[in-house]
């Protein structure tokens, strides 16, 4: 039987009204994704423009910061209707910060998350780590009952040594403590796969630079946005490419894509 092959980008835009100024459009109509799933937009919903809102041929989804205004959100475009959306998962103390859609899409779930960053405090670094715990035990459940998984979005978390311009200056840095980075471990060992080092083991890329110091220019970068999905998509031969496009400017993360083929 025939497969149709499915191409999904996941892209923190830091803040979507800004990326709309910096030819976010143009980028957009040239990934010509089937999915996208775009983290930070740093929006409300009585900022939400047809501009914004409305593609060509794509329907939206968004999920809102209840906590406070200019921060966090996610949102997510699709070509394809989902059977069913859900926002957050079931925990308020998460749910109101606005960091996850996710779209049952009958062969494969996916979700778009944007995982909490550590660095502001000790508080914020123990939010991220039980962020992490919680929605992995919601994902669990699903993996249970045998259900494909796609996990998409800024992790904020680079994995290893490779995964970072300069791992020994930031090992007590968050984003690259022992405690973020088991985190990954233990969600590999667990039967998720990171599709990008899947495909390119040895790869030295990047999909964040800070705006400071010429960062991007220089590529002292972090890998820290993320396609996982869960082993039986890979074992299936349905993953076909996992890929960061470094030539998209406009935010201070570049987008990352995933290539499926489902029946």
């Amino acid at each position: 039987m025939h497969k149709k092959e499915i191409k999904i980008i996941s892209w923190n835009v830091n803040g979507l009204r800004a990326a709309m100024k910096k030819d976010f459009a143009e980028s957009f109509i040239k990934l010509d994704a089937d999915i996208f799933a775009i983290q930070e937009t740093k929006l409300q919903e009585s900022q939400l423009t047809d501009e914004i809102k409305n593609f060509d041929r794509y329907d939206s989804y968004w999920s809102f910061s209840k906590v406070k205004k200019g921060y966090s959100g996610v949102a997510s475009y699709t070509k394809i209707k989902p059977q069913n959306v859900k926002y957050g998962f079931g925990i308020s103390n998460y749910d109101n910060e606005g960091r996850m859609i996710e779209m049952d899409f009958g062969d494969f779930i996916l979700f778009n998350l944007y995982f909490p960053n550590g660095k502001m405090s000790e508080e914020r670094l123990q939010y991220k780590l039980d962020f992490y715990e919680s929605f992995f035990e919601y994902a669990d459940e699903y993996k249970k009952e045998g259900r494909s998984l796609i996990i998409s979005g800024d992790f904020n978390t680079a994995h290893n040594e490779i995964d970072l311009k300069n791992p020994k200056t930031n090992e007590k840095n968050s984003g690259f403590l022992r405690i973020e980075r088991d985190w990954i471990d233990r969600i590999i060992e667990n039967g998720y796969i990171d599709t990008f080092r899947h495909f390119h083991p040895d790869t030295v890329k990047y999909s964040w630079w800070s705006y400071r110091f010429d960062a991007r220019s220089r590529n002292v970068g972090w890998r820290i946005d993320y396609f996982f999905v869960t082993d039986d998509l890979i074992q299936n031969g349905c993953v076909r490419d996992a890929f960061i496009d470094n030539d998209i400017l406009g935010s201070d993360h570049c987008p990352i894509g995933l290539v499926i083929a489902i029946k």
